[in-house]
C-alpha cells in the first residue's frame, strides 16, 4: 500500500493532495507491479530499496527504508543492500546509499557512521 500523503516528502505530497487521481493511479500501479509475481515480504521491500538505490533517487531510498523498518526489516539488512552496491554502482554511490539509509535507521548519527 502507498505512504500516506502526510508522510510523503514534499514533492510526492503536493501530487497526492492536488492532483488524487494521479496519486491514486500511481499509487495503484504499485500495488500491482508488487502483486505480479511471487515476490512478496521482505524480500520485496529490499528488492524496490536496491532498485531506489540504483536509480540514485534519495527520496525513494528514505521511502523504502521507512517502509522496510515498519515491516520488521532490520537496520543491518538494510544496509547491507547498500554495501552490494560497491561491486555493482561502485563505492561512492554505495557509501551515499548508506548515508540515505541511516539517514532514516541513525537519525542522530547525521548518516556518518562506519
Amino acid at each position: 500500500m502507498a505512504e500516506a500523503p502526510e508522510n510523503l516528502p514534499s514533492g510526492a505530497s503536493r501530487i497526492a493532495q492536488f492532483y488524487p487521481d494521479i496519486w491514486n493511479a500511481f499509487a495503484a500501479l504499485g500495488q500491482t507491479c508488487s502483486e505480479a509475481g511471487p515476490i512478496e515480504g521482505h524480500t520485496l521491500r529490499l528488492v524496490k530499496l536496491a532498485l531506489a538505490i540504483g536509480a540514485l533517487s534519495e527520496g525513494a531510498v528514505h521511502s523504502h527504508t521507512r517502509r522496510a523498518l515498519a515491516e520488521g526489516v532490520s537496520k543491518d539488512e538494510l544496509k547491507q543492500v547498500a554495501l552490494l552496491a560497491i561491486p555493482t554502482l561502485g563505492f561512492p554511490q554505495a557509501v551515499k546509499a548508506l548515508t540515505w539509509i541511516e539517514d532514516i535507521t541513525d537519525p542522530s548519527s547525521g548518516g556518518s557512521r562506519p
